[in-house]
């Protein structure tokens, strides 16, 4: 039996854990992990923290901290919040661990003394007053393509495209807005273009069995010529390149980080190896799988770049299968943490207290396995509601209910089975190979509605039997009835404990079911006649309406606060002087009359009161005002001296003032308190 070793990309360690994580790495990874432990497999599961890197040395700049204050704080954040969310590692360690600075620089060293690495001497960008050079991520500029400002050197987040710091348009230091110069610098690159032919056979060849985009990405990749890849960077923060001559220099962050996997399998071995047994069982026995979750991305690190560091060290396994997904969106949009266009988990175990299953359900039902998909607050509570409390929760409330006033709480006896009933049971008892096969190729949302299709196959059950009705004439059939419920609600604690362990492990303490036992499922006898059950209580609770708005609201104000911050004032005209300002004639009228255009989308028509006459004007600002007469009796202010002109057969005599908001709504220009109507503005 081969043992598995389960790893999940590792978060950077300058944010809290948000629901696009959750749903493309830990959420999968943690079902299949928990999956594993139930068929009884040797499995470790190791996780851990990302904490150098650029990211965290930005936040703390920002908040004017020390970064190792930032990765204190988030490292403990990210932990607490997969514990308290049932993530269920073996070990959650993190990159500054002292095991991590030792074994990624030990590892270095050998690949360095081993010549696996090249020399080169670049020109790289360079901040003169700060005496540093740039990474990617700390370089901002004009984007070539969509002409944004403020793309990133990596990547431009209006027009999505990815770039590079020497195509940037005045190109500047993302954190004190210096211009930069280019320096001469010298890095160690992996020769990544050396290992093409036996990437091109070990991935295409011999692994045809992954998901097509993880795939497809990889032949993208290798179809367009490797190239050889910087292992260091020129920075202050990170594990220092053990080189003589390396000074200010550091491994990089790519380079480090899926090492943490190997240091942190050594830390928890190292700690307990008579649970565990030696790290180098996990990484260097070919009877042993490796296995890599993570967000689409990571795939070439996880694909390309770490196997070729394997590959050249030697003596490691290589990666068995890596099930990447795509993104998660956030009602409708990219969820982006700069932006704060996120569910953060942390947040949402303190808004829904014991809904961790319900976030688990969801996400998992809206796995984007195969392409980006959306989470929306309402699809969240249609499906606690129309499925986890409607469906799985209303079939076990009734069952146990319903044994309690008819058998006092005991599994009753079973008698002769109807039809009917043999006929449920045939549809339930191939649950278990269905959901196996499933989960063994890695497709969890199939499997989860698998799941769910057995608490359908026990809720029509009861439904169509109707043993409330049944008990008043025949308390035989109702105790069939009621067994065969019970054992169906049994399977359910035992198919939905990879998914839901939470409510699953509720459900078992209500059947006083001490064993869980994968092999069971499938069976109609895993609770005893006269088994005495505990009290029953909800399994799932419904979320009202107000819990959502909240959600919905706190989106709305952040997506207004986005739009303020990306808003700029637009550039000044050309200089002008008091003559030419004088000849416009602007004057105060009030509304008489404010009524759309016929055929028109754009146009309203007011009638003004200017003080001498009733003039009418159009005006090109329909859409920002649906409800045109509710500006009527409001004072204005409109130039009085424009030539009369014709729009769509009416004629305007004049011109009134408004103002273009940071999203776009223009607002009619008025005065602070009510003038005279037709007094000048000057």
């Amino acid at each position: 039996m081969k043992r598995s070793l389960v790893t999940t990309a590792l978060p950077y360690a300058n944010g809290p854990v948000h629901i696009g994580h959750l749903a493309g790495v830990y959420v999968p990874a943690d079902i299949y992990v928990r999956y594993l432990r139930l068929k009884k497999r040797p499995v470790l599961f190791v996780g851990g923290s990302d904490e150098h890197g650029v990211p965290v040395t930005i936040t703390a700049r920002k908040e004017g901290i020390s970064v190792q204050e930032v990765v204190d704080r988030y490292h403990y954040l990210i932990k607490e919040s997969f514990e308290r969310f049932g993530i269920s590692f073996d070990i959650y360690s993190r990159t500054t661990s002292d095991i991590h600075h030792k074994f990624a620089s030990d590892f270095f060293r050998k690949l360095y003394d081993n010549h696996k690495f090249i020399q080169q001497t670049t020109e790289q960008f360079y901040d003169e007053e700060t005496h540093e050079f740039l990474t990617d991520r700390n370089i901002r500029g004009e984007c070539p393509h969509c002409h944004t400002a403020g793309a990133y050197g990596d990547q431009c987040e209006h027009c999505g495209r990815t770039l590079s710091p020497d195509e940037l348009i005045n190109p500047y230091n993302a954190i004190n807005g210096n211009p930069l110069t280019k320096k001469a610098t010298t890095h160690w690159y992996l020769p990544l273009d050396q290992y093409q032919p036996w990437l091109e056979h070990w991935i295409l060849e011999e692994h045809k069995e992954w998901r097509p985009n993880v795939y497809g990405q990889c032949k993208s990749w290798l179809d367009g010529g490797l190239r050889p890849r910087a292992v260091t960077r020129d920075l202050s923060w990170g594990i220092p390149v053990p080189v003589e001559g390396a000074e200010g220099k550091v491994l990089y962050v790519w380079f480090d980080a899926p090492i943490g996997y190997i240091s942190n399998t050594k830390e928890l071995c190292d700690a307990q190896p008579e649970k565990f047994g030696k790290w180098e069982t996990w990484w260097k026995d070919q009877d042993t799988r490796l296995i890599h979750f993570i967000g689409k991305d990571n795939i070439v690190f996880h694909c390309i770049v770490f196997p070729v560091m394997l590959k050249a060290e030697g003596s490691y396994i290589l990666p068995d299968n890596v099930p990447s997904n795509e993104f998660l969106n956030l009602e409708g949009d990219k969820i982006s943490t700069s932006r704060n266009w996120a569910v953060w988990l942390h947040e949402y175990l303190d808004d829904f207290p014991g809904k961790q299953d319900v976030l688990r359900y969801v996400l998992t039902a809206n796995a984007p396995e195969t392409k980006d998909n959306d989470f929306t607050w309402t699809d969240f509570q249609a499906r606690n509601n129309n499925e986890l409390v409607a469906i799985y929760g209303n079939f076990i409330n009734r069952a146990m209910v319903l044994t309690h006033k008819y058998f006092e709480g005991k599994v009753p006896q079973r008698g002769e089975l109807s039809e009917y009933d043999r006929q449920t049971i045939s549809e339930f008892i191939e649950v278990k190979q269905r959901i196996e096969e499933l989960l063994e190729t890695f497709r969890f949302r199939d499997a989860q509605k698998e799941a769910m299709n057995l608490a359908r196959i026990g809720n029509k059950y009861l439904a169509d039997t109707e043993p409330w009705k049944v008990a008043k004439t025949d308390m035989e059939r109702t105790a069939t009835i009621l067994n065969l419920s019970l054992q169906i609600a049994a399977n359910l604690s035992i198919a939905f404990e990879p998914f839901l362990p939470f409510s699953s492990s509720k459900l078992r303490d209500m059947l006083a079911l001490n064993s869980l036992d994968w092999e069971q499922i499938g069976s109609i006898d895993i609770l005893p006649v006269g088994h005495q059950l505990s009290e029953p209580s909800l399994l799932f609770e419904k979320i009202d309406d107000e819990a959502i708005n909240r959600q919905l609201e706190r989106l709305a104000r952040i997506k207004e606060e986005n739009k303020m911050k990306q808003w700029q004032a637009p550039e000044q005209k050309p200089l002008t002087n008091i003559d030419e300002f004088a000849k416009m004639d602007i004057r105060v009228g009030k509304v008489l009359e404010c009524e759309k255009v016929k055929k028109s989308d754009k146009l309203l028509r007011f009638l003004i009161d200017d003080g001498k006459k009733q003039r009418t004007i159009l005006s090109g600002i329909a859409q920002s005002y649906p409800n045109p007469e509710e500006l009527v009796g409001k004072q204005v202010l409109f130039i009085a001296n424009f030539p009369p002109r014709k729009m769509m057969g009416q004629e305007s005599e004049g011109m009134i003032l408004s103002a273009q908001d940071a999203d776009g709504r223009l607002v009619l220009t008025t005065v602070s308190r009510e003038v005279r109507n037709g007094v000048q503005v000057g």
